[in-house]
């Protein structure tokens, strides 16, 4: 893939200057990337996800499998329709990092031609801090409103995140890998992590190594069974199992389902992966430079799912899956749902929604390295 030059932007932006005041105020003159990661995606006003303009999609930075034909909207209605199958009462999915809501409808588009019964005891709280996509989330979901409710990520970690009932699914489709993570580097028998400063002289800025003085990221590799090789790097996310496990600990009765990319521990930190995971992307484009085009493109990093499931242990669950979103479509039913047309024009709905089917079980690889974790508690 053509990779984007490494030049700063012409003229510094807003959230450049705020950074380098945050690096100047620090009595060290560096922060962690792990800062300087969240200062780049959420700061209020000027960070990559709390502006106002698409990020997904042929107009953004970047794809989610929810851009493809509706497919995984209607495979999770179909498989939410059969956990469900025995309920009674209201059933409610929560739905973390909504962004614009289009995910939301296709899930309730499927519920509601597809299972009418259910469609009628739903409610949908879509939780988003960025204004923008709550706006967004307003016009997508206008037909489907009067089962919305939505809440910021704030209100929705109190008592208003789940109603504790017994339909209770809450879901998050590539939330995790866009979570702040701490970059470590193996130097000899020293751990160190990444810390971010500013050079004067090249007028950017510029990556610092210290050795690692939170012992939470050792733990977090020794609970992990990783050991690096000299020179590595490694992007730990401390934030997204913490966020797993409050959520779990939050649910009475029913289940968490995660989908994104990632993988085991093994396979993310293996002595194969020198540079660690995270990728940067601006009109889709990837780079591995993080220090250019601050809160102006993407930065993910892959999920370790071994983490995920660790800390979903410590929170009492015992009933889990981690499958390839491949498995997940196929077991959902999506092959029953080919449309058989007369192949004559490649454009028609029918021919797009076999296609974008085929993308999402065959392209690129994609659905092997998309996961789907799904942990549930009995009430």
């Amino acid at each position: 893939m053509k990779l984007p030059t490494d030049h700063q932007p012409e003229a510094p932006s807003e959230l450049e200057a705020v950074i380098r005041e945050r690096i100047s105020a620090h009595p060290a003159g560096a922060i962690p990337f792990r800062d300087y990661m969240e200062l780049c995606l959420y700061h209020a006003e000027l960070g990559y996800y709390m502006q106002p303009g698409e990020k997904i999609g042929k107009a953004g930075d970047f794809y989610t499998a929810s851009n493809i034909g509706g497919v995984l909207g209607e495979a999770l209605a179909f498989y939410i329709a059969r956990q469900a199958r025995s309920l009674t009462g209201p059933v409610e999915i929560v739905e973390w990092g909504a962004g614009t809501g289009r995910l939301a409808a296709q899930l309730l588009d499927s519920f509601r031609e597809h299972f009418p019964e259910l469609y009628g005891r739903l409610q949908y709280t879509a939780v988003e801090k960025s204004p923008w996509h709550q706006a967004s989330q307003r016009e997508n979901l206008r037909s489907h409103w009067h089962l919305v409710r939505q809440l910021t990520p704030e209100e929705a970690a109190g008592a208003g995140g789940s109603s504790g009932q017994a339909g209770c699914f809450v879901l998050s489709n590539e939330l995790l890998d866009a979570f702040p993570v701490h970059r470590l580097r193996q130097r000899k028998e020293m751990l160190m992590e990444l810390h971010v400063g500013w050079d004067e002289t090249s007028g950017g800025f510029r990556e610092l190594e210290w050795p690692c003085s939170n012992p939470a990221l050792a733990d977090y590799l020794r609970d992990s069974g990783i050991e690096l090789a000299d020179g590595q790097t490694a992007d730990i996310s401390l934030e997204a199992a913490e966020w797993l496990g409050e959520r779990l600990r939050q649910l009475e009765s029913g289940e968490l389902i995660t989908i994104d990319y990632g993988d085991r521990a093994g396979e993310l930190f293996g002595n194969h992966r020198m540079n660690g995971t995270l990728l940067c992307y601006k009109n889709h484009l990837a780079s591995q430079n993080p220090y250019i085009y601050a809160g102006e493109q993407d930065m993910t990093a892959h999920v370790d799912f071994s983490a995920c499931i660790r800390a979903g242990i410590h929170a009492g669950i015992v009933d889990w899956r981690l499958m390839t979103q491949k498995e997940f479509l196929l077991e959902s039913g999506v092959l029953e749902r080919l449309v058989s047309h007369d192949g004559r024009d490649p454009f028609s709905p029918a021919a797009r929604r076999n296609r974008a089917i085929r993308q999402l079980l065959l392209s690129d690889g994609m659905s092997e390295l998309f996961k789907v974790l799904i942990q549930r508690r009995q009430g």
